[in-house]
């Protein structure tokens, strides 16, 4: 360029252009992680199996591919500063994706606290299941639609009583999350409920609200051994439960849902499904509890494997706080931020339950 010529006007930089270029550590952890998984599992579910999984196979490609600027991408600029970005197309997939997941986590959260739920106070009530049932209502969706049906009717029912009324002149609501994985990624089907820490008397205008106080430790064993027993009654009806004088089993026959169930049945114990750690359990790190297990089982009632816990309280003036269990109750299954990678190549990751 000569001398005393001004330099021709160049477009605005790009914001952070290395960290659009590069991949975050993190981020690269976890693509690492499932890429070498989706190599290793094709071949051993054709195995195992008798087939490839379509479907998971689908999900983890379109992971690898999700946020990377040389398979598609938009341009975006400020009107004000005249910035510009790159942003990478997104998979869009509801499976494993930790960064689709996080948005939708956080879409869903303030849909449900900006437009659904009411500002009145609200008790989160988490039930979890038995292995047996947990099995049950992962191969069959028509039983995890009554048996979530039962367990909405009780909580319901011993609302509107602790409020003292009826169903005729009372009326209460709830929003159900299920979530169908543990923090080690475990089949784990079990259910967020944000109920409404109350009822609304329906016969006055406009609606009156009528709060009720939480439940103590003998109310809520007598709800969860009502919950497994109409749950246990339903599923006998069903045909799918069998009971006598001292157990209660599956009547499933072993032979019709394949090496497939062989899988869920890994997942739900613990167990390594395929490989040369077949049958083992799984290893995990786990974290010493902050605080005395007296302390952590106040608010959480036990029976026969259901486990309920309604220890959670969010009041009617705590706004901002409603998006937290909303969006706790739909987290995804894995989460990049907390993914690293050890010397010995081998990858380590906190998953959501």
């Amino acid at each position: 360029m000569a001398k005393g010529r001004s330099a021709a006007p160049r477009a605005p930089l790009f914001i952070d252009p290395r960290a659009m270029r590069g991949t975050n550590p993190k981020r690269r952890c976890s693509t690492s992680s499932s890429s070498s998984t989706t190599r290793r599992f094709s071949p051993r579910a054709k195995r195992r199996v008798g087939r490839c999984l379509t479907y998971v196979q689908e999900e983890f490609e379109s992971h690898l591919k999700c946020g990377r600027l040389e398979l598609g991408f938009l341009r975006v600029r400020c009107e004000g500063c005249h910035a510009e970005k790159l942003v990478a197309f997104s998979c869009k997939r509801r499976g494993f994706c930790p960064s689709c997941g996080a948005r939708r986590k956080a879409e869903t959260a303030a849909l449900l606290a900006d437009e659904v739920l009411p500002r009145r106070p609200l008790r989160q009530w988490v039930l979890s299941l038995p292995f047996a049932l947990r099995f049950l209502l992962a191969a069959h969706p028509r039983a995890l639609a009554e048996v979530l049906g039962i367990v909405y009717r009780a909580i319901s029912g011993y609302v509107l009583r602790k409020a003292r009324l009826t169903h005729a002149n009372g009326q209460t609501g709830a929003v159900t999350l299920i979530q169908r994985f543990g923090s080690a990624l475990n089949l784990n089907i079990h259910f967020h409920m944000l109920f409404l820490d109350g009822a609304y008397l329906t016969n006055t205008r406009p609606p009156v609200f009528r709060r009720i106080g939480a439940p103590s430790a003998g109310e809520l064993q007598d709800l969860l051994e009502r919950i497994a027993e109409r749950i246990g009654r339903a599923l006998e009806r069903k045909g799918l439960l069998a009971r006598d004088c001292e157990n209660s089993y599956l009547t499933l026959d072993p032979a019709s849902g394949g090496a497939m169930d062989d899988l869920i049945a890994h997942s739900i114990t613990y167990r390594v499904a395929m490989g040369l750690r077949s049958g083992q359990k799984v290893f995990a790190l786990q974290s010493v509890p902050a605080g005395p297990l007296e302390e952590q089982r106040r608010g959480v009632a036990q029976a026969a494997g259901f486990s309920l816990d309604a220890g959670i309280v969010i009041e009617a003036e705590q706004r901002g706080a409603h998006s937290r269990p909303s969006a706790g109750s739909q987290r995804g299954k894995s989460a990049t931020g907390r993914s690293r990678s050890d010397p010995g190549a081998r990858s380590a990751g906190t998953f959501t339950d």
